[in-house]
């Protein structure tokens, strides 16, 4: 954590989100700045933040935008657990946003990206962060271990998971299946994490050979954003067999064509915010900081 008044006079809009988003707040007013809050009407109240239900409203008061980690849907809809009327990151707000004012986003849509490169509105990427990556990992992998032992009739101790995809999150699955006895297969593209699958003592698995082994999994952790697990891969499958998705929505799984095959498969983005709201939040408050002070036009008057 940055120490002192990091954010002293910082006046910050937080829009829309989950339980992340109340549990961020203090943290961040702990650290002196100012809260101006977009979509909060239905939660509980918040002092010292003032909470207003038009983006429109917010954007020219404040000196960043906080937007939640999963960004916006097609239509730039902003989901907010406690708002009352609909958040919609449009053009007619992009257009009144200040070009000093940096909008933080977890994931921003390659339309979006567009419109605020041609506006001149600097966006940041928090989801690309490896740090904040790193330290949301454990949620999610713990959210992800819990949901397989709320779904399976078997112990993860002895049992045979699979790993997808071993990036941040990937490995974190890992680590806590190791921990507990599982029996790891690591599956992934690259020469390089294949061979730390089998430093670890994971067996490594190349994706192109996975319809080979696939079949002698109990459980199956996916955290690659693509569709993997696809009609050829889940025929072979066994039918007791437990999918994990952690991918960003729609994930890496035919959710229609396991549910045929009778394949129970579990689409799990987000776990952070679901499992573990107030770490997942203090998490946040540690990497806003940091990312403030690199942004030297920072307007830090009040």
């Amino acid at each position: 954590m940055v120490a002192g008044l990091a954010l002293k006079g910082i006046r910050l809009a937080v829009v829309g989100g989950d339980d992340r988003e109340i549990y961020l707040i203090p943290e961040l007013q702990k650290l002196g700045a100012y809260i101006v809050g977009v979509g909060l009407e239905k939660a509980a109240p918040l002092e010292g933040v003032t909470v207003v239900s038009s983006l429109l409203e917010a954007v020219t008061q404040v000196d960043a935008l906080l937007f939640p980690m999963f960004g916006t849907d097609e239509r730039g809809l902003v989901k907010a657990k406690y708002g009352k009327t609909p958040i919609v990151l449009n053009k007619e707000v992009l257009q009144a946003i200040p070009s000093r004012v940096p909008l933080f986003i977890g994931w921003a849509r390659p339309a979006l990206k567009s419109a605020a490169d041609m506006m001149g509105i600097r966006i940041v990427e928090t989801a690309n962060l490896t740090d904040l990556a790193i330290l949301n990992s454990i949620p999610s992998a713990e959210g992800a271990l819990q949901m397989a032992m709320e779904a399976t009739k078997i112990t993860l101790h002895g049992s045979e998971s699979f790993v997808i995809g071993l990036g941040h999150t990937g490995w974190t699955i890992v680590r806590m299946l190791k921990g507990i006895g599982a029996h790891v297969t690591g599956v992934a593209r690259k020469p390089a994490d294949l061979a730390r699958a089998a430093e670890m003592g994971l067996r490594p698995v190349h994706l192109s050979d996975l319809e080979e082994k696939i079949g002698e999994a109990e459980i199956v952790f996916n955290t690659a954003p693509a569709p993997v697990l696809d009609r050829v891969l889940l025929e072979r499958m066994s039918k007791d067999a437990v999918i994990i998705d952690l991918a960003s929505i729609p994930g890496g799984t035919d959710f229609e064509y396991a549910q045929l095959l009778g394949i129970k498969a579990l689409l799990a983005p987000g776990l952070p915010g679901i499992v573990a709201p107030k770490t997942a939040g203090k998490i946040l408050a540690q990497i806003y900081p940091q990312l403030l002070r690199q942004l030297s036009t920072v307007n830090t008057s009040v």
